[in-house]
């Protein structure tokens, strides 16, 4: 159902470098790109991640309600993801830890505020 989300940067290098990094453990990598946009995924015709510089030349901006969400293979995989984006220099927004009896997340903002949880279900 869903082909790819797009979130704003306002550095695409910085963007590229992290998103590569952060999400090497769980398979993803560019899969394409143009001068002002990156496509992350596993593969073509999986959902994707695209982080792009605003069309409109207007700076980026966070939506309010708005979150990505990856889901990974573990709880363990949860708490490793979530350091590491820290450790790339993400800001907290939520530790690791069981919401609901069903949902175990990790919450951070990117570089540019972006809000994603790194999450296993059931």
């Amino acid at each position: 159902m869903i082909g790819y989300v797009t979130i704003g940067t306002k550095d695409l290098t910085k963007a590229k470098a992290f998103y590569t990094e952060l999400l090497a453990p769980i398979g993803a990598k560019i899969l394409m790109e143009m001068d002002r946009i990156a496509f992350f995924g596993t593969g073509m015709g999986q959902p994707m991640l695209a982080v792009c510089t605003p069309f409109n030349e207007a700076g980026p901006a966070p939506g309010n309600g708005n979150m990505l969400s990856f889901p990974v293979a573990s709880r363990e995989d949860v708490d490793k993801l979530y350091a590491k984006a820290i450790a790339l220099g993400a800001t907290d927004e939520g530790a690791p830890g069981e919401r609901m009896p069903t949902f175990y997340g990790g919450y951070f903002r990117d570089l540019d505020g972006n809000k994603i949880v790194f999450c296993k279900m059931g």
